[in-house]
């Protein structure tokens, strides 16, 4: 299996490493959008998630890999085993998902191999299958094409996947956190799929001499020896699984406050946002924060750490603001959250 650069070792990026970790927490939050420039880390942080999760809980021989605690939201496998299943850990999925994927690559499709030989219509899973209760990674997710995005849409809403077709009827669980990245000048996203990512993520190429350098020594010191490199970072590695794991164990005990409510409302509307998505967005993603941190109550200062990247993506252009959306969201924290 090829190795995972460790989470632990990716230099800087910091707010793109908190999103990824918030997602981590609490899927509930909606996914992240990474756009930024080439090169700077933004596949590398996805997969190295993958290689820092936890392992889930599933029904043995389940395609979707069903949780075994929730069996009622579970799909026709594990409703037909019903009590007698059977369970074990397996990793969490993180799914690429290409860009020249075909539909019944990523809905699935009739099992032509089974209905040829055996005369037995058979659904083979697609990508959304496997993905189900992990994570769907799409790279230039700016460029997909318009019918994966709807399909995207549709399913990142319902959490289930439906598929009409060849004489099948099939519908199954897809809840997934749906993750992408970007090159910006290759092309905008589509409104519809950007409002469906819970945080945006702005990641730049680092400007400092030291940072740069030691990218370079650590990514060549990993392709050198990717094992020793590894090892190396396990413990760092180990004790960021350990605070999902805590966080994840906390979270529901978190207290949001009133006046916390308030001024995370207050934020939204200064800001313009259409809906109370960026509400909803904004309390979720800081209450995974004072998980991580091992926080009883929500603050300020967690508002403030997850505004930019939980509100960026849903400001309308204001012609008389020329500032960028990332500018407008710090001065209006500025002005809300004085210090």
């Amino acid at each position: 299996m090829r190795l995972a650069f460790p989470f632990s070792a990716i230099v800087g990026q910091d707010e793109m490493k908190l999103a990824i970790l918030v997602a981590a927490v609490d899927a509930t939050v909606g996914g992240v959008l990474v756009f930024g420039d080439r090169g700077t880390g933004k596949s590398t942080a996805v997969r190295a998630l993958a290689a820092l999760l936890p392992k889930m809980r599933a029904v043995v021989g389940c395609p979707y890999g069903c949780d075994p605690a929730a069996m009622a939201a579970s799909c026709s496998f594990c409703a037909g085993v019903g009590a007698a299943a059977k369970s074990r850990l397996v990793p969490v999925p993180v799914v690429d998902l290409p860009l020249g994927a075909t539909e019944d690559r990523v809905v699935g499709a009739l099992d032509l191999e089974r209905a040829l030989s055996h005369g037995v219509k058979s659904f083979e899973p697609g990508l959304l299958a496997r993905a189900n209760r992990g994570f769907l990674y799409v790279d230039e997710v700016n460029l997909l094409e318009d019918h994966l995005v709807d399909l995207l849409i549709d399913v990142a809403a319902s959490g289930e996947n439906v598929v009409e077709r060849e004489g099948l009827s099939v519908r199954h669980p897809a809840r997934f956190v749906l993750v992408g990245s970007g090159n910006p000048e290759e092309g905008e996203l589509r409104p519809q799929l950007l409002d469906r990512f819970g945080l945006s993520v702005e990641v730049t190429t680092p400007a400092d001499l030291a940072s740069r350098i030691e990218v370079v020594k650590r990514r060549e010191a990993f392709e050198r020896d990717g094992a020793a490199f590894v090892a190396h970072w396990h413990k760092e590695d180990e004790r960021v699984r350990r605070r999902i794991v805590a966080a994840r164990a906390r979270i529901a005990t978190v207290v949001v406050p009133d006046a916390t409510l308030e001024r995370g409302a207050r934020l939204c509307m200064a800001l313009g946002t259409d809906g109370l998505r960026g509400e909803l967005t904004l309390m979720r993603a800081a209450r995974a924060v004072a998980a991580l941190e091992g926080d009883a109550v929500v603050g300020d200062a967690h508002l403030k750490r997850v505004a930019a990247p939980a509100l960026r993506h849903r400001l309308r252009r204001n012609v008389l603001d020329d500032a960028g959306s990332t500018v407008r969201v710090e001065r209006a924290v500025a002005e809300l959250f004085p210090a």
